[in-house]
């Protein structure tokens, strides 16, 4: 309380003025009483400086002057400065924002990379000299994709298109699943509000290159999961592995392209059936229905998987990049279109009692309790 006191009467100086009334007002347990400014100043024991004839503001001594030089106008134009001191007060609260603005950016960059470089982190990339390359998403046991893994998973692709050495790509994950879905919560704190979803933009990438790519598909491949699945042009799987669309389930919206890319692999009425249903499809159904193209016992994935590749890698690369493009040229726009009407249902749905409901029950392990609502 002194140094405030202290600094109000040494930068703000006035006529001492007549005793205040009374107060019955109390400030820390005392009473106020009469106190003047004279009594304030006693009690800081340093006496009231004598008031100039003028009023006296005190403040950067670059950007005010005294005002007795100006006829009283504390915001005079200083021709020392050559410009209006207020003007240049705000010029530098505005060079102050735009340096912070700028650190901000700074650091949200930053953390990008880093989120980036954590990405790239979890996939694990080697081209022998067969030309067949090998991509492996090492986020066991789930392996959950998200934007920033998407994205990683799309750079290297097409860094390894970029490489004439590389002509078929065989796409695993490691651990029990292949994938199982990108992580949905309660709030919906992932899923954006308006426009395509991020993760959409970055896996549209992954249709649009000439290298063909195999999926080694093992353990379940569940809604995201699925669609990074058929972005794959071959799926070699087991008997025990799982297909599922399970967005229903959720009180959700599929997405992912899965409006494109399911009906594209096997057919329309047998997509809707795995939509609306979100039941789980097994390796022998798969490959009848054209969801797989090879079904061989799990250990064998890998190696299944790598021969399919071999047998691509025998073709006249430059063929076979001319061919992908070619059969994935309507694909593509396809998957375009639906990943835009797909993201705005998310956006609805994904306000809803049923969306919360389906994933929290998901969660719990239990059977939802939808009310449509």
């Amino acid at each position: 309380m002194k140094s405030c006191v202290q600094h109000l009467i040494g930068s703000y100086s006035t006529t001492p003025r007549e005793p205040c009334a009374p107060r019955k007002k109390h400030l820390g347990g005392r009473d106020l009483g009469t106190d003047t400014v004279s009594e304030l100043t006693q009690r800081t024991d340093r006496p009231l400086r004598p008031a100039p004839d003028h009023q006296e503001i005190v403040a950067d001594p670059e950007l005010l002057t005294a005002s007795s030089a100006a006829g009283g106008d504390p915001w005079r134009h200083d021709e020392s400065l050559g410009r209006f001191p207020r003007e240049q007060t705000a010029e530098r609260i505005a060079d102050r924002g735009s340096a912070l603005l700028a650190t901000c950016r700074s650091v949200a960059s930053k953390y990008a990379q880093k989120m980036a470089s954590d990405a790239a982190g979890d996939l694990r990339i080697s081209l022998g000299s067969d030309h067949v390359a090998t991509v492996e998403v090492v986020r066991p046991p789930e392996n959950y994709l998200d934007v920033d893994l998407v994205r990683a998973l799309a750079d290297q692709v097409e860094a390894l298109e970029a490489d004439t050495s590389c002509r078929a790509i065989v796409l695993c994950s490691a651990g029990k699943h292949f994938c199982a879905g990108a992580r949905l919560t309660t709030d919906a704190t992932n899923i954006p509000t308006t426009g395509i979803n991020p993760l959409y933009l970055e896996a549209e990438r992954l249709f649009t290159g000439a290298i063909p790519i195999v999926a080694c598909v093992q353990g379940s491949a569940i809604g995201a999961g699925l669609g990074l699945a058929l972005a794959a042009d071959f799926r070699v799987a087991s008997p025990e592995t799982r297909f599922a669309a399970s967005f229903a389930r959720l009180g959700f919206h599929h997405g992912f392209g899965l409006s494109a890319t399911l009906p594209h692999v096997i057919g329309s009425q047998r997509a809707l059936d795995m939509l609306y249903t979100g039941r789980r499809v097994h390796g022998p159904e798969a490959l009848e229905i054209g969801l797989c193209d090879r079904l061989v016992p799990a250990e064998s994935l890998r190696d299944e998987a790598t021969a399919l590749a071999h047998e691509i890698t025998s073709s006249a690369p430059l063929a076979v990049r001319a061919i992908r493009r070619t059969m994935r040229a309507g694909l593509v726009e396809e998957f375009r279109r639906a990943t835009r009407i797909e993201s705005e249902a998310q956006s609805v749905l994904k306000e809803t009692d049923d969306y919360r409901e389906g994933v929290t029950a998901a969660a719990e392990r239990r059977e939802p309790r939808f009310l449509g609502r």
